[in-house]
């Protein structure tokens, strides 16, 4: 009789990647990157035990949005005061906040729960080429097509 395989938080070895965001779509890349926090490109997968590893994106300021989406995608967020809707559009974001365009969209692909919240801490970004994460020894990861 075959045993389904479960991993255990103890056992899980995690590595370090690091991506180039230049010239990449935003969409794209915050799909795969969401699949590797989850720990999806692994063969032990466990959809309740997070098994991802950690990722480093830099060249987010270098980042591309296909079609007219620099001047008609809009993000929004509110103040909790009333009239307080703040609206930026991507080409600011992508201008002033590059950082924070990356993380929201391979947030919003992650799962919504704690454990959703814990891989959502291997996410490393950065606008420039530089990251402090030598240590870790990350491996470059290409991305699919």
């Amino acid at each position: 009789m075959r045993q389904t395989f479960m991993a255990k938080t103890s056992e899980v070895n995690r590595k370090w990647y690091v991506i180039d965001a230049e010239g990449k779509t935003l969409g794209r890349l915050a799909s795969e990157v969401a699949s590797i926090l989850r720990g999806k490109n692994k063969p032990t997968f466990t959809p309740n035990v997070d098994t991802g590893d950690h990722v480093i994106i830099i060249n987010a300021g270098k980042i591309h949005l296909s079609g007219n989406k620099l001047n008609d995608k809009i993000y929004y967020r509110h103040t909790l005061h009333p009239g307080g809707l703040k609206m930026r559009t991507a080409l600011e974001m992508r201008t002033h906040y590059p950082v924070k365009m990356i993380e929201l969209a391979v947030k919003g692909m992650l799962p919504k729960n704690s454990l959703g919240r814990q891989m959502y801490k291997k996410l490393n970004v950065y606008a420039g080429a530089e990251h402090p994460h030598q240590a870790q020894q990350p491996e470059v990861y290409e991305l699919r097509g």
